[in-house]
């Protein structure tokens, strides 16, 4: 390998831990903006633990994100966030009529 694609891999070995990371706040905020979405529509007794559940999810995303050590910790992020994403589209669905 030339010097040239050595110094390329070692960059991106460096710079993906960091992507991994930003990829949190991003799928976090996708949830949140779901919840309001959520909220804003008609809130019956299907769709509220929904929501909650969802919110809840949302703030363990936070906490792994905020306390993440390892790439894992950040991959438990972005998965209770996708379901909190989850939560909150099935409670947008069930409040059309």
């Amino acid at each position: 390998m030339t010097r040239i694609g050595i110094l390329a891999l070692v960059l991106l070995l460096a710079i993906a831990p960091a992507a991994w990371a930003f990829t949190c706040p991003v799928v976090i905020k996708q949830a949140e903006d779901l919840i309001k979405k959520a909220e804003a529509g008609k809130v019956t007794a299907d769709t509220r633990p929904l929501i909650e559940e969802a919110k809840k999810q949302v703030a363990e995303a936070k906490a792994h994100h905020d306390n993440a050590k390892t790439k894992r910790d950040h991959g438990d992020a972005v998965r209770k966030a996708k379901v909190a994403a989850a939560f909150a589209e099935e409670a947008i669905i069930l409040q059309i009529p």
